[in-house]
């Protein structure tokens, strides 16, 4: 098997600034600002809300978030870890009803070597998948093919989040949020 590298990830996995708009935290900070539609908050409920990835993989990358900033899976409480799943669950019923993929990647990165660019406040990403979405360009040439932008999966995620059972929509600028 040959190897094919990236040597300009380095750059990302050894950069100062984290995120140079936010003081602290960005899953802490983001959801208090208000502003669901602009930092691409679709949905929430008491403990958890679910997020667009900036940087997506697929159309549709989202990430449930715990409001408990911790890194630690094992120190959300009981109430906090079952919204969270349940958050999961209706993440998964809405991309189903507003992108009809073939699969999904989930998963939480954990630690400093797992990979992720936020290791303080454990997520989970969502990605929807479809048969052969996978592609050499973001290895060979440092570029990530995104069919849709997010402002246009924003609305087709707001709009299936908003037509599930117990869902409120107070408008179209704010997250759906649950009960």
């Amino acid at each position: 098997m040959e190897q094919v590298f990236a040597p300009w990830r380095i750059e990302w996995i050894k950069r100062d600034e984290k995120n140079p708009t936010v003081d602290e935290c960005v899953f802490c900070e983001l959801p208090e600002q208000e502003r669901d539609r602009e930092n691409r908050i679709v949905a929430r409920t008491e403990n958890a809300f679910v997020m667009l990835n900036n940087y997506p993989y697929n159309p549709g990358h989202a990430m449930v978030v715990p409001h408990t900033h911790t890194g630690e899976y094992a120190a959300l409480e009981e109430d906090v870890l079952l919204d969270h799943a349940r958050l999961k669950q209706r993440t998964f019923d809405a991309l189903e009803e507003a992108f009809d993929p073939d699969g999904f990647n989930a998963g939480v990165n954990l630690g400093d070597g797992a990979g992720g660019s936020i290791d303080d406040h454990l997520h989970t990403h969502v990605v929807p998948r479809w048969q052969g979405d996978t592609n050499f360009m973001p290895v060979i040439s440092d570029t990530t093919v995104i069919v849709e932008a997010l402002v246009e999966t924003y609305d087709h995620l707001h709009e299936s989040f908003g037509a599930q059972d117990g869902a409120t929509v107070s408008d179209e600028r704010g997250a759906v949020t649950f009960d």
